[in-house]
């Protein structure tokens, strides 16, 4: 096993719970930075539909601040360095107010905060540029508050829209995920206002969204229940569905996957340096 560290989510304020999902601390891995090797451990990046700040600090100082968009495959991968970090994961909806671009711009991208286009983005990564730890945290804690605060009404109702669909596709709410067709007509709108919400959002398509929702519950909860069960329980079909998808999604089917299962990342792992 690897040496890496990171300690819980720290819960959000108040102020940020709508618009941050969690906030880890850690040490993790540079899996394309240089180094003498030492650690070559194999690892697994799962695949995840938020989008992160991530403010790190390499063994030898060099300092990041990048966004980190969603990824909608696993990727595999060899470790080599060690890094501090502080990830920060944006609730649904967060990245346009916040970094000045859509959620489905970033999909598959790791960026530095500061190259983006807006303003904001390039301000904030002013600010973090040498904070780390709990610093860093602290600093986002005084100032996204006023930075996400603002929008008009349409912005607002969009948003609540959004954060109700996110909610009923989501396997960790303790449900069989929703039909999206059901839910575009519970929400009052139509599948291709969705399909828009979702992209400028959350980065996916709401079916993506369910798809990789599903496939981290059955990484959750595999070992714990017998597969045709965690099937249903998670919203498949059947047990063939489930197979499907997961390699899909992961590369190999479940049986593969946890005969030979790899640790999964932790916060920061997997990032090459930009």
């Amino acid at each position: 096993m690897t040496n890496d560290v990171a300690e819980p989510a720290l819960s959000a304020t108040d102020a940020l719970r709508p618009w941050i999902d969690g906030i880890e601390i850690g040490v993790a891995v540079d899996s394309d930075a240089g180094g003498d090797g030492a650690s070559r451990e194999p690892f697994t990046r799962v695949p995840d539909t938020a989008t992160k700040v991530v403010v790190r600090v390499d063994e030898n100082g060099h300092r990041d601040t990048l966004v980190v968009g969603p990824s909608t495959r696993a990727t595999y991968h060899t470790s080599k360095r060690l890094a501090s970090c502080v990830q920060v994961r944006l609730g649904p909806g967060t990245a346009r107010p916040l970094l000045g671009v859509a959620a489905v711009e970033l999909v598959g991208r790791v960026v530095r905060l500061g190259d983006l286009p807006g303003a904001s983005a390039r301000q904030l990564a002013d600010e973090l540029r040498w904070l780390e730890g709990e610093d860093a945290v602290g600093r986002l804690m005084e100032v996204l508050p006023g930075r996400l605060a603002g929008g008009d009404g349409a912005d607002r109702s969009r948003r609540e829209v959004l954060r109700a669909a996110v909610e009923a596709l989501s396997t960790d709410a303790g449900h069989v995920p929703s039909q999206v067709r059901e839910l575009a007509r519970r929400l009052a709108v139509s599948e291709r206002q969705l399909r828009n919400l979702f992209a400028e959002g959350v980065g996916v398509s709401p079916k993506h969204f369910a798809r990789i929702g599903r496939v981290r519950h059955v990484l959750a909860h595999a070992g714990s229940t017998g597969w045709a069960e965690l099937a249903a329980s998670t919203g498949y079909y059947d047990q063939s569905h489930m197979t499907a998808d997961f390699r899909t999604l992961m590369g190999v089917p479940p049986r593969s996957f946890f005969t030979g299962r790899l640790p999964v990342a932790q916060p920061c792992q997997s990032l090459s340096r930009v």
